[in-house]
């Protein structure tokens, strides 16, 4: 009888290669792979996003974003991902389905989307012109500050994108939710897009 090993792979593995890129010089753009977290899609049910709300706000300590915006609680950060639903991202273990459901059991229907995406960190002072090439959304300070999500795309990909907290340097750090089977070729978009700014490739990092 055959054996099967079976080895648990980002869909990055191939292409990450760390490193610079693209333009000599100081990189304008960092890009790194975030992993080990997991990710739960919470959504209300039909005529319950009250209630949800409320559920919520009992389980994590903080209200749940109602417009495209971001929400910090305890080990995790709530991500609005459309109306009346959202995404629970936290480091791996810490808020996962099973321990999620019996809190939401009357209010939202759960989804483990943890394998599903891949999330990219962007920084640098070039970060913004990057992602200009690639999404049609204002991300100027005045217009998406600290805190700010969208469900958007990025050169024909939906992906959810939110602003971080900036970098120990003041530069703006963003990042990037992708499902699984488009994060590779949207990561060669971002490298040939910051390509003429100088591109530094981090290490994969677990989340924070």
């Amino acid at each position: 009888m055959a054996e099967f090993s079976w080895e648990i792979r980002s869909p990055l593995h191939r292409a990450l290669v760390s490193g610079p890129y693209g333009a000599h010089g100081e990189a304008g753009v960092t890009l790194t792979e975030i992993r080990n977290f997991d990710l739960v899609q919470v959504m209300a049910r039909r005529g319950k996003a009250a209630e949800m709300a409320s559920a919520a706000n009992a389980h994590f300590g903080v209200a749940v974003p109602e417009t495209p915006k971001t929400a910090g609680a305890a080990e995790a950060t709530l991500i609005w991902s459309g109306p009346d639903q959202f995404f629970v991202l936290s480091k791996g273990g810490r808020h996962q389905v099973g321990s999620l459901a019996p809190g939401f059991a009357a209010s939202a229907s759960l989804s483990d989307q943890s394998h599903a995406r891949v999330l990219i960190r962007i920084s640098g002072d070039k970060a913004r012109a990057l992602l200009a090439k690639l999404s049609s959304i204002d991300l100027y300070p005045a217009a998406f500050p600290v805190g700010t999500a969208a469900a958007t795309s990025m050169d024909h990909t939906s992906v959810t994108l939110w602003r971080g907290n900036d970098a120990r340097d003041g530069q703006a750090v963003f990042n990037v939710l992708v499902f699984a089977t488009f994060a590779e070729s949207l990561w060669h978009t971002m490298l040939d897009s910051g390509a003429e700014y100088g591109v530094e490739i981090g290490h994969s990092e677990d989340l924070a």
